[in-house]
């Protein structure tokens, strides 16, 4: 535990060597714009959101199988998506009083929101902090999960906090991940949004790793602290939260932009 924690302050790891040799993921190839056209672009989008364009974003994660363009809401089941657990295989985060500890409180939120998307028909990858596949990984998103300190600051010390990859191609889309995530997480939990984004967050070492094509975001759930109850005893709401998100994303989905 950190003996004087500020506000806002961040338990995401900066880069570091991998601790052991994983495999590489799949990687997903092409299908027609088509069919995208008609899976993922079901809910309108202001143009002026978006100078990229999410279907080729999304093509370029999707095999080239022609036998699936029969098949309806292909497209959608055969995105890939990366889910890291932060701090999971490498330490253990904040560490509460009570023996809590953040990696264990990460895990099994992703572990959750892993098993939601694949649920919906999205191929999901459960990822370490510093796991080998994350070299050059692609997929249509990477949403890495942590949490704040287990310390008391002041009453102002709660909610959740995302922020998007500036290291990557399109930066539109790493906007777009992190405002459907934030939309969606505050929508399902009812946590309020804490407006104290660290460099542990936009410097986040997985967003140099990851391939520039893959857009990318982090979030802290909440505060090990005031946040304590939702997060260890109502994890399943706050998969929830994350899943809505990333389907958000996944599906262009509308969002009404808020205030900073």
């Amino acid at each position: 535990m950190e003996s004087t924690p500020k506000i806002g302050q961040s338990h995401a790891p900066r880069r570091e060597k991998p601790r052991r040799a994983g495999s590489p993921p799949i990687l997903l190839n092409t299908l027609g714009v088509a069919v995208l056209v008609a899976t993922l672009f079901t809910a309108w989008t202001p143009a002026s959101f978006l100078s990229g364009n999410l279907t080729e974003q999304l093509t370029g994660f999707l095999p080239a199988d022609a036998e699936n363009a029969a098949v309806p809401g292909a497209a959608r089941q055969l995105v890939r998506v990366g889910i890291v657990a932060g701090h999971w295989g490498n330490d253990s985060g904040a560490v509460c009083e009570n023996g809590t500890t953040e990696v264990d409180v990460n895990l099994r939120i992703a572990t959750l929101v892993q098993q939601k998307l694949t649920a919906n028909g999205i191929e999901t990858d459960l990822l370490e902090e510093f796991d080998p596949r994350l070299k050059g990984y692609q997929a249509a998103a990477v949403v890495s999960i942590h949490n704040d300190s287990c310390v008391y600051v002041n009453d102002q010390a709660t909610g959740f906090k995302v922020a998007a990859a500036m290291s990557v191609r399109d930066l539109n889309l790493a906007n777009r991940l992190a405002s459907c995530l934030r939309d969606r997480y505050q929508r399902k939990t009812g946590l309020p949004w804490h407006n104290s984004i660290t460099t542990d967050m936009t410097l986040y070492h997985a967003f140099d790793e990851i391939s520039p094509n893959t857009t990318a975001a982090i979030i802290e759930t909440g505060f090990l602290n005031l946040d304590y109850a939702i997060l260890t005893q109502q994890p399943e709401l706050v998969a929830d939260g994350v899943v809505e998100g990333i389907l958000c994303y996944i599906n262009n989905e509308n969002i009404v932009p808020t205030a900073p």
